[in-house]
């Protein structure tokens, strides 16, 4: 057996934030005092390293000097307590409209996990998406003008569209939004999400680009230059909290992963 030093590549104060949270948590259902295997720090660690490096739960446990089961337990636990800490989505919406943001962008992502029995009626499965050719969950996100994520979505089935997905969580909120002045850019896979949900004009089956009208092509351009902004969003969590690219757990909860890790990325600075 060897040993050796690592250093987990988080700042301390998320650290401390997360321990901070984790220690409210134990207060508010009672925990007695040093009745835990682990102080509120060391469960931040434990949880922050799952985010971070994707350890697998039983290397985490090892390293802390706790059971597996006692691992999975309390890296749900910090799981649970971020994201109660995630924002409202009409909460979000109405501290752009304060902050003077001229725009929101709309886009959903897969998070990808291992494969679960879920099947439809015609035999297909209910969490493999064809778009993407892997399971997992779809979530919505929200990014500002800038790229920088303000928001996501529950789960639904990977082979739900996102269109699908935007109506069940997103659109009523988006669509009050729009009526204040605070518009909602997406891509195609939007096309008849309604009034304020701009997306570009598909051009006509069959035919180029060039069939457009020439405003109608510009808008285009603009919308896409506009939003392209917003792809990082996704992107910006999973490679930031290397988690959320692939997880071992049930579809159903990847809704409950990119909303720690929005949390924890508003507090990283």
């Amino acid at each position: 057996m060897v040993t050796y030093v690592a250093t987990l590549d988080v700042p301390r104060y998320v650290v401390e934030y997360l321990a901070r949270l984790l220690a409210a948590h134990r207060r508010r259902i009672g925990t007695p005092r040093n009745s835990r295997a682990l102080g509120p720090y060391r469960q931040a660690v434990l949880v922050l390293r799952w985010f971070r490096e994707r350890s697998c739960v039983h290397c985490l446990a090892r390293d802390a000097g706790i059971s597996q089961a006692t691992g999975y337990r309390y890296l749900h636990e910090g799981i649970d307590v971020l994201a109660g800490q995630a924002p409202d989505l009409h909460e979000v919406l109405g501290r752009c409209r304060g902050e003077g943001m001229t725009h929101v962008i709309l886009d959903g992502t897969l998070i990808v996990s291992d494969r679960v029995a879920g099947l439809r009626e015609n035999g297909n499965d209910l969490w493999f998406s064809q778009k993407h050719k892997a399971f997992g969950g779809n979530v919505q996100f929200l990014a500002a003008p800038d790229g920088t994520p303000l928001w996501v979505s529950d789960a639904e089935p990977g082979s739900t569209p996102d269109i699908t997905a935007a109506r069940l969580h997103a659109f009523p909120a988006l669509y009050k939004a729009a009526a204040d002045g605070l518009p909602t850019l997406a891509d195609k896979g939007y096309i008849g999400a309604g009034i304020g949900i701009l997306v570009p004009i598909r051009r006509p089956k069959g035919q180029s680009e060039q069939a457009l009208h020439a405003d109608t092509r510009t808008t285009n351009n603009l919308i896409r230059g506009i939003r392209a902004l917003g792809e990082r969003a996704a992107a910006e969590l999973k490679q930031r909290w290397r988690a959320l690219q692939r997880v071992t757990i049930r579809p159903s909860r990847n809704g409950e992963r990119p909303r720690p890790a929005l949390d924890l990325n508003a507090i990283w600075k």
